[in-house]
């Protein structure tokens, strides 16, 4: 694994710049204390992230308390939409504080209201009804028990498959790694549960056929018939590139969907709160899901996810008998009224669509340079990706896509782990509030470090 916790200081060039700062060794010797401590007490799998302390986060940059600062290409993992710790977000945080509200469990308190009115109406017309929880694996469970519940309900027991995509990632808890597409992460689950089937995702590099037949033909492989659909489920973009649909192939998909009764659940876990350049990324498509989930950029900071969805389904459930313990917990409530004004008030949708085409064009030119290591250019708004391969293949190579990614940290420019199947893809994704400038000077880290590497 990477990155893990038994490390020894690394000399790197200095480096001192607009956006990233780097003034040290890395880590530097006092952070080992820290590594040692979380190495002794936590499990391993809490590992794996560039070797960074965090000590503080503003804006588009992370600081550690020994004079070191990173321009951040991941917010977080795709949290910070509007940035790191923005002062409305904390200013709305201190004055829920300050009110002494802190817990509510299912208690009503207005800011509950008034956030379940805002992504509403954010949400297409007749998704009117929102369910506030804590993180999108929660929201991916709501969404799968709502659609079994509505398929039971419509079709009888028989009517109870989800549908997702191989390479899909929904979560870690046991439905939504059953819906999950990624073999490794389910070797835990000695007897998969029945009714939950993958096909494959059309991405045009790994899966050629971009057709909407095939499809139809895995569910026959799998001797799945039309009817025994009760959801399709699907992340807006694979998190593993990003990889996006295929317009014709979301189209039908939709389709399909509205003929034979099965909810369509859009996963904007990743894509949600401006991040493609849409405020949602699935309208990128042509096509309006039934269920929507929800998380990360939600709130720009705290942990809170939600489903929206139709009331005809959202209402399956009596008073009492489909809550959480943290649902609508109010700092996070607080924390994304606050952040959902600041979506649009910095009008960082547009921003995040405009800038999108800088931050793709700047990554074509890049693999460009390497088509034999760079096998496919991936991005839409401010979401993007490099996928490395083994010369000439279309075999990811995750031991050199770590090897950039080490050395941009090392450079002052943070992004997380590579991802994907053989974590090969090395993953871009800034708060929506970066500059255009400092967009391009990561671009031209990003393109020493490929120079370096990829000889």
């Amino acid at each position: 694994m990477a990155h893990k916790y038994n490390l020894k200081p690394v000399a790197v060039e200095k480096v001192k710049t607009r956006y990233r700062t780097i003034k040290t060794k890395l880590p530097v010797p006092q952070s080992l204390k820290t590594f040692k401590q979380l190495a002794k007490f936590e499990p391993t799998s809490m590992s794996g992230q560039p070797p960074i302390i965090w000590d503080r986060a503003e804006g588009i940059q992370i600081y550690d308390k020994w004079g070191n600062k990173w321009l951040d290409w991941s917010s977080g993992v795709l949290i910070a939409n509007a940035g790191h710790a923005p002062k409305e977000i904390c200013a709305a945080l201190k004055q829920k504080i300050d009110q002494k509200l802190l817990a509510t469990y299912c208690f009503p308190h207005e800011d509950r209201a008034a956030l379940c009115e805002a992504l509403a109406k954010a949400a297409p017309k007749g998704l009117d009804r929102v369910f506030l929880l804590t993180t999108g694996s929660e929201a991916t469970e709501n969404a799968i028990k709502l659609a079994r519940t509505y398929g039971v309900k419509i079709g009888g027991k028989r009517k109870h498959v989800i549908v997702s995509f191989e390479g899909a990632f929904h979560g870690r808890t046991f439905g939504a790694q059953m819906a999950g597409g990624i073999p490794a992460l389910k070797e835990w689950i000695v007897k998969p549960a029945p009714g939950f089937v993958q096909v494959p995702f059309p991405d045009g590099f790994v899966c050629e056929d971009t057709s909407f037949k095939l499809f139809e033909d895995s569910l026959k492989k799998a001797k799945i018939k039309p009817e025994d659909v009760a959801g399709v489920i699907s992340e807006t973009y694979q998190g593993i590139g990003p990889n996006f649909f295929p317009a014709e192939y979301a189209k039908q998909l939709g389709k399909w969907c509205k003929k034979h009764k099965a909810v369509l659940i859009m996963d904007e876990v990743q894509a949600g709160f401006g991040r493609t350049g849409k405020f949602f990324g699935f309208e990128h498509y042509d096509f309006t899901p039934d269920l929507i989930c929800c998380g990360k950029g939600i709130s720009s900071s705290l942990a809170l996810s939600a489903v929206i969805g139709r009331p005809e389904i959202m209402g399956l459930y009596a008073p009492g008998s489909m809550t959480s313990t943290h649902s609508a917990s109010p700092l996070p409530v607080a924390a994304s009224l606050a952040n959902l004004e600041l979506i649009k008030k910095k009008k960082l949708v547009q921003q995040s669509a405009k800038l999108g085409k800088v931050l793709y064009k700047g990554l074509e030119e890049i693999q460009k340079q390497y088509p034999k290591r760079i096998g496919k250019t991936l991005g839409r708004g401010l979401v993007g990706g490099l996928l490395i391969v083994k010369p000439g293949t279309k075999t990811p190579d995750g031991e050199t896509a770590l090897k950039i990614n080490e050395k941009c940290f090392q450079k002052g420019l943070l992004m997380f782990a590579p991802v994907g199947l053989g974590g090969g893809c090395i993953k871009i994704a800034p708060p929506l509030t970066i500059p255009e400038a400092a967009i391009k000077e990561g671009l031209k880290v990003l393109a020493k470090v490929c120079e370096e590497v990829l000889v």
